[in-house]
């Protein structure tokens, strides 16, 4: 089943087109990358899905649903979750309380002022941070996180909302090559919850995750389908070297 749907997306700044007639399809339960040379659109695209830009013209559609005009809210309510490449944890707050927050995020202000949630919620955070192997710096700063655990706390908290859909922008941004390997055996067990969209430089690491590829170039989409095609064809290879 098709769980996203991006149609004729363009996206127009002026006198810049962005992006220009984009089509990507996104099905359960599948981890789907979107790549391209630097200024091909990537960021932009993302944004348009996840709401924070509006779309000039073009359709998003979520599990059949059309939500092209969709605040983030929204887009959040409706099943997707994004984490950014900038990092948004709170440093000043403990690792097991940045999580707590994000559970906490659609609780009533009187659940919140009574600390009702905390206890029954206690075991879903522990459970988030066994995952991303966090549990033992539960009760640190999360300032005092490595750059890779800080990149692992928040894709905790995004998945905590139960997301249809994970949007990542490069995830592994100035990680070691030890925590890029360490990510990818991470993510690997969400397909069995939620679908997955990365946007990502690191091609080593994005090919041996994802079960298909979507590449732009100069706003339009070059090559979609699965990985072992798309990385073997010549539309693909001669973007990366026009722009190498």
């Amino acid at each position: 089943m098709n769980l996203l749907e991006v149609r004729g997306l363009t996206k127009v700044y002026g006198t810049l087109t962005a992006l220009s007639g984009a089509d990507m399809v996104v099905h359960d339960h599948e981890f789907h990358g979107l790549i391209g040379p630097n200024g091909s659109g990537k960021s932009t695209m993302l944004k348009c899905i996840a709401g924070a830009e509006m779309a000039t013209s073009g359709t998003v559609s979520l599990s059949g649903r059309d939500i092209t005009r969709s605040t983030p809210p929204e887009r959040s309510r409706a099943g997707m979750s994004l984490k950014f490449q900038i990092t948004a944890i709170l440093p000043q707050l403990s690792v097991y309380d940045n999580l707590l927050l994000a559970l906490q995020a659609h609780d009533t202000m009187f659940t919140l002022i009574t600390s009702r949630s905390r206890r029954p919620l206690h075991d879903e955070v522990m459970e988030l941070l066994t995952r991303f192997r966090l549990a033992d710096r539960r009760d640190e700063l999360a300032g005092y996180l490595s750059h890779g655990q800080q990149q692992w706390l928040e894709i905790a908290m995004a998945l905590s909302r139960k997301p249809k859909l994970l949007l990542l922008d490069e995830p592994t941004a100035g990680m070691s090559p030890q925590e890029r390997r360490a990510t990818g055996d991470l993510l690997q067990p969400i397909k069995a919850r939620c679908s997955l969209l990365i946007v990502e430089h690191d091609l080593d690491f994005i090919k041996d995750i994802c079960d298909s590829l979507t590449v732009l170039d100069q706003g339009q989409v070059v090559a979609s389908g699965a990985t072992s095609d798309v990385q073997n064809d010549a539309r693909v290879r001669e973007a990366y070297l026009a722009h190498g």
